[in-house]
């Protein structure tokens, strides 16, 4: 296992679409494992998708407060209800924005045995499935931010969504 580097927003592999899962091997195995040990290794992290450290596999692993959970190929199968509420990310550290989710969701998933499973999630539990479940898709929060403005997380002061990507970009290209 190893913590690996979290990309951050304006890396391109963050904007493409994920390929399935299409076994459960030693390879795969270590990814979950590798996507926990990111998870965990600073405190406050909900979820992690394998495109946030540059793997283009539909994997996911978050703990949102009820547990450790691993997802591979998640596929909503219903989802009904609205919440609104405050989403951050770890590919855009330092904001975060409001953006309104599905209440709650039914998905269909693989298991880290290969077994499938169904699981219903509502309210704070749906709305990390479905933002990790986004970036399989390449799909990113601050697409989703119903504010023209993000909100910076050390001021508190409102930035504009469209400022903040072009610092950011501008940032990611001097890496």
């Amino acid at each position: 296992m190893a913590v690996r580097t979290i990309l951050p927003f304006g890396e391109p592999i963050l904007r493409k679409k994920c390929k399935p899962v299409t076994e459960v091997n030693g390879r795969i195995l270590s990814l979950l494992d590798d996507l926990k040990e990111t998870l965990y290794a600073e405190e406050g992290r909900a979820g992690l998708a394998a495109p946030q450290i540059g793997i283009l596999r539909q994997a996911v692993v978050m703990d949102c407060g009820d547990g450790y959970r691993e997802f591979m190929n998640p596929e909503l199968l219903q989802a009904e209800g609205e919440q609104d509420g405050m989403e951050a990310c770890l590919s855009f550290p330092g904001y975060y924005g409001r953006v309104k989710r599905y209440d709650y969701i039914q998905v269909r998933s693989l298991d880290r045995s290969g077994e499938t499973f169904t699981l219903e999630a509502e309210g704070y539990l749906a709305r990390c499935i479905q933002h990790e479940m986004d970036h399989l898709d390449g799909v990113l929060f601050v697409d989703r931010v119903v504010d023209d403005f993000i909100i910076h997380e050390a001021t508190h002061q409102r930035v504009s969504l469209l400022d903040a990507l072009r610092i950011t970009n501008r940032n990611v290209q001097r890496m």
